[in-house]
């Protein structure tokens, strides 16, 4: 089993003049619906402000990449830019090489998404070898729970928004 969140952090954060965006893929909605209310609540606890934190749905997760790169363009567009980007997605493996494609190329892309869009992009895929370790790590399989992935990426949001986004300097 994985250690339980991030860890020590530096300090608490402020993110109470924080906008952040999280893009979600559908699939495996039971999942993705509680590791986004993870992430809310987190974010929420850390002073982001509810009307602050805007989510937007693609259909899966080898979609997130684009999506979040268009999502957050759409809201510079809009003069409302976001300091960071949670794209949240789950893939859980099957019985084809489908999982191993979809998750390096997906992982590679948000991973150098950061680096086009100047801002930080929170890695919020789960790639999990069984529909077991998904609900653990999603905080709702009681036998087995770990903890809410979500409340990690958005504790790592904010500290990230604030140290390293576009108004940290």
């Amino acid at each position: 089993m994985a250690v339980k969140g991030l860890g020590k952090i530096d300090q608490k954060y402020d993110g109470s003049k924080l906008r952040i965006g999280i893009i979600h893929a559908r699939w495996n909605s039971v999942i993705i619906d509680a590791l986004v209310k993870g992430a809310i609540d987190r974010m929420l606890s850390l002073g982001v402000k509810e009307e602050n934190i805007i989510v937007e749905t693609v259909p899966g997760s080898f979609e997130l990449p684009y999506g979040a790169q268009r999502f957050a363009e759409k809201e510079a567009k809009a003069g409302t830019p976001l300091d960071a980007v949670i794209p949240i997605g789950v893939l859980i493996k099957g019985s084809t090489m489908h999982f191993e494609y979809i998750s390096d190329s997906t992982t590679q892309a948000i991973m150098k998404l950061q680096n086009i869009i100047h801002m930080p992009v929170i890695f919020g895929l789960l790639t999990c070898m069984t529909e077991e370790q998904a609900l653990a790590r999603a905080g709702i399989d009681q036998a087995h729970s770990m903890h809410n992935h979500g409340e990690d990426w958005g504790a790592a949001a904010v500290e990230m928004a604030i140290k390293f986004g576009a108004n940290a300097f």
